[in-house]
């Protein structure tokens, strides 16, 4: 249940004047800079003015958005492993006393300084999951695309839920986020992915831009020549993507944070620019730091204080960079004129 112990501030960013390449963008492209944000309690009127970072459960806030409104939905709600999930951040401090023994045959101690958790168990995973489905499925414009992220200890039951509440014919991609990090075990093959489900609201209508998405380098360039192999490929649905590295300046410190890069081909291939994007279990807020980079609107839904007060830095500080660089975050790259 969501506590006010965290102050959450009404933001509002006072919108930039752009640089004067600016003068050579049309004016539909001007318009799609939007430098606003709201933190918000899920139960206090809504108003998608702004884009939104709202405290509460994500069930009463999905039944009171708009029908038809979003072009994307992503969700990534708690995995169902039955165990609590949990980050720790520490310091080590040179201490000849302590029984650490580190590089070089140091010794040091560590400090806890902060942990942030959630509990990742549901004794009836599917009933949590089907009203907030049914919810996003109204939610999703007539182009709109779900993309759901699980891992393999639910994603069949997921699919076939899936297929209940969009309809089977609307299952667009099962995507394979293939990574290499954790625990090796040496009795079985270690489980080193995630799946993403896509479903599309209205089959056959959902926009999808191949082109896009960030192309990547070809496995085997050399068959398929330099030309080829200079403009890399569009993805497939299998993505080899690192998470999020522990010392990167895009770790936030909140646990199972997803990489942008991976979020960033979602919305730059299912959203159209300035179009509104949905994260119900939004934790450190990635979707919205990449519709900032790509000039999309978002709101962004979280019980947990600890992932709103996560949201509010990382977005608010990406739009402080942003105006200290005179360029928007909002601004997409394709819309500059030179």
């Amino acid at each position: 249940m969501f506590t006010p112990s965290l102050s959450l501030r009404r933001l509002r960013l006072v919108t930039v004047a752009f640089p004067t390449t600016a003068e050579r963008l049309c004016a539909a492209d001007a318009a799609r800079f939007h430098d606003a944000m709201r933190v918000q309690r899920a139960e206090e009127p809504i108003s998608l003015d702004d884009d939104l970072v709202l405290a509460g459960d994500n069930l009463p806030v999905l039944r009171r958005l708009p029908a038809g409104f979003f072009d994307v939905v992503y969700m990534d709600p708690p995995f169902n492993t039955g165990r609590a999930r949990t980050l720790r951040a520490t310091s080590a401090t040179a201490d000849d006393t302590a029984t650490r023994i580190g590089f070089g045959g140091r010794r040091y101690r560590s400090r806890l300084l902060s942990s942030l958790s959630y509990e990742d168990e549901f004794a009836d995973y599917l009933g949590f999951l089907e009203p907030r489905l049914a919810e996003v499925r109204r939610l999703l414009a007539v182009h709109g695309t779900l993309y759901f992220h699980i891992d393999y200890r639910e994603a069949h039951y997921c699919k076939l839920l899936l297929d209940e509440i969009f309809g089977r014919d609307a299952f667009l991609n099962e995507i394979i986020w293939a990574y290499d990090y954790g625990a090796k075990p040496r009795r079985r093959w270690p489980a080193k992915h995630d799946t993403i489900l896509a479903y599309v609201r209205t089959p056959g209508a959902h926009h999808f831009d191949a082109d896009a998405v960030e192309r990547e380098p070809y496995m085997a360039p050399g068959l398929v020549g330099p030309e080829k192999a200079a403009r890399g490929k569009r993805p497939t649905d299998v993505w080899f993507h690192t998470i999020v590295a522990t010392g990167g300046a895009e770790r936030t410190g909140y646990p199972t944070q997803k990489p942008a890069g991976v979020v960033r081909r979602l919305v730059a291939a299912s959203s159209r620019p300035g179009g509104w994007c949905l994260d119900p279990f939004a934790g450190s807020g990635t979707l919205g730091a990449v519709c900032g980079e790509l000039g999309r609107r978002f709101v962004l839904i979280d019980s947990s204080a600890a992932a709103v007060e996560v949201m509010r830095v990382r977005l608010a500080g990406g739009r402080a960079a942003a105006r200290r660089g005179r360029v928007s975050p909002a601004l997409p790259a394709r819309a500059a004129r030179t």
